[in-house]
Parts: C-alpha cells; sequence; structure tokens
C-alpha cells in the first residue's frame, strides 16, 4: 500500500459529506483538467459510486489521444467499509488499461481531526505496474490538493 497524506482546512463531518455525496464529490474528485460526473451513488457497505469522468483540458485531452485512451471513462467503486466520519475504503474497479484485463484495488481512507481540520491518510493498494500506480497516486493526490482548495 502506498500512502497520501494532506490537512484539510475542515472539520471531519464536512469532509465526510464532498466524499460522500454527489455533488460533494463533483466539486473536487477529478483530477485537474477533468470533470466528474456522479451517475449512482449508496453509500453503504456493498454499495456502489459510478461517475464519469471526463477530459476537458486541451493537454489532458491531447495526452488520452496519444496513448490511445477514451476522453470519458466511466468508473466504480464499491464500499467495502464506511464508520461515518471517520473511515471510507471502496474497491475501484480497474477496467480502463488497454490491453489489460479487469481487476480490483482497494483504497482506504481515514479522516482524523487535527488543530487545522481534517488529517486525511489515503492509502492505496498499487496497480499492475509502477507506471499505473505512479499515475494512480499522481491523480490521487491532485484530487486531495483539489478537495483543500475547495473548502480554504
Amino acid at each position: 500500500m502506498k500512502t497520501i497524506e494532506r490537512t484539510i482546512p475542515a472539520p471531519s463531518e464536512t469532509v465526510w459529506e464532498l466524499w460522500t455525496t454527489a455533488d460533494g464529490i463533483s466539486r473536487w474528485w477529478a483530477p485537474d483538467g477533468f470533470r466528474t460526473d456522479v451517475e449512482r451513488i449508496d453509500v453503504r457497505p456493498g454499495g456502489e459510486l459510478v461517475y464519469t469522468m471526463t477530459a476537458e483540458d486541451p493537454a489532458q485531452i491531447a495526452f488520452l489521444e496519444q496513448n490511445g485512451l477514451p476522453l470519458g471513462t466511466q468508473a466504480r467503486k464499491v464500499f467495502t467499509e464506511l464508520n461515518r466520519p471517520h473511515r471510507i475504503a471502496y474497491r475501484s474497479v480497474i477496467d480502463f488499461v488497454p490491453d489489460h484485463e479487469p481487476y480490483e484495488q482497494l483504497t482506504v481512507v481515514d479522516l482524523q481531526p487535527s488543530d487545522d481540520g481534517t488529517r486525511v491518510v489515503m492509502q492505496v493498494e498499487e496497480l499492475h505496474d509502477d507506471v499505473w500506480t505512479e499515475r494512480l497516486l499522481a491523480g490521487r493526490a491532485n484530487e486531495l490538493d483539489n478537495l483543500v482548495r475547495l473548502v480554504s
């Protein structure tokens, strides 16, 4: 597991709401240059989050086209553990990698109250190779930075 940490300048309950509602997720979830449209969210163990992430920035569009990747990707996550407002865990279906069989990847997010707001500790299971793992980590770090900006 790889770990990403950020302090979000908001109470844990606010961070929880931004992480577990369609409106909240659509406001910060996508990395820079993308937008996220939530199609379905069922916040309970076994419930799904289904959304489409679409490239909007010309540089992101060019990167995706150059690498033979679609401009929009539907993603599906299944919640495995929810402990409001302390922990969110989910398995992501990794089915967008060209020439690679789909598989699942676990993410565990702990929300810890701190003097400055909420300390987010995200543990991310590695993907099938180093290149894709680094892409995942960069995307998640960027998303957390977006969350910080949103509540600042």
